[in-house]
């Protein structure tokens, strides 16, 4: 059995790799390498030492050996252990939501709306909720982007709205009726307590309760977003870290001409 890039076929690597038994990788094939960082609200000394061995060994590791400690105050210490992982996983087994579509470049996005839709799309974006951080959203929106991928508001054919942070979901809302947007992008950056997951599912029963569900294509983003999580939570994707504005796009689009064809 095989999938993309993941074959089960023996490649050499000192040893044999087995893609049913999956490690980390160190020096050698299968010997599962694995760093791990943590605090505990202890002071830094040779019990707590001690208790972050036993705790990394808890967590699969063999040969544990805490290779860094520092106090972060009195009560306080910060470590690093190194050790191998006993654990392993099944690499062909595993399923995920992959989004589909084919990912194009700004100037062949352009050319697509131009062609298959024949208007600009509106599109507007913020950080909803109590989310106060504004790198993800900027980085997919603004005009310079990031690392070297332009945000949508260069892009000719897209009108893009950045709203910001702290963004209540009534007021996006109210925004994207206004506007008569086609695309909703919501950066969602705190996760405490999983307050992403509050403010996301939130989002979505306003938009129910209004009817309005249906009028927009909902799109999740942020560091602890995945496609299957914003699926699960009733947006159209989601995408997480090493994404850019052209990966968004490349997906509304595609979504926007697959709905007007239904």
């Amino acid at each position: 059995m095989s999938s993309g890039l993941y074959s089960t076929k023996a490649k050499d690597f000192t040893q044999k790799l087995d893609l049913t038994k999956l490690k980390p990788y160190g020096d050698t094939m299968n010997d599962g390498k694995t760093q791990v960082s943590f605090t505990l609200p202890v002071p830094d000394d040779d019990r707590s030492l001690e208790a972050a061995r036993q705790l990394a060994a808890k967590m699969g590791l063999d040969d544990v050996q805490v290779c860094f400690h520092q106090a972060l105050d009195k009560n306080f210490t910060f470590y690093i252990a190194y050790g191998n992982l006993t654990h392993s996983i099944d690499i062909t087994s595993i399923k995920v939501n992959t989004i589909e579509s084919e990912v194009l470049d700004m100037h062949s996005i352009d050319a697509f709306i131009k062609e298959k839709i024949g208007r600009n799309l509106v599109v507007i974006g913020a950080s909803t909720g109590t989310d106060a951080h504004t790198v993800g959203i900027d980085a997919i929106m603004n005009m310079k982007g990031y690392a070297g991928h332009y945000g949508l508001e260069r892009y000719q054919m897209i009108d893009a709205y950045n709203l910001g942070s702290q963004v209540d979901n009534q007021d996006f809302i109210k925004k994207a009726v206004e506007l008569k947007a086609d695309v909703l992008l919501v950066s969602q950056t705190v996760t405490q307590k999983d307050i992403h997951i509050t403010n996301m599912v939130d989002l979505v029963e306003q938009l129910e309760a209004a009817n309005l569900r249906d009028k927009f294509i909902l799109i999740a983003g942020g560091p602890r977003i995945t496609n299957d999580l914003a699926k699960e939570l009733g947006y159209d994707a989601g995408f997480g870290p090493g994404k850019y504005s052209e990966d968004v796009a490349s997906f509304f689009i595609d979504e926007f001409v697959k709905r007007k064809m239904k």
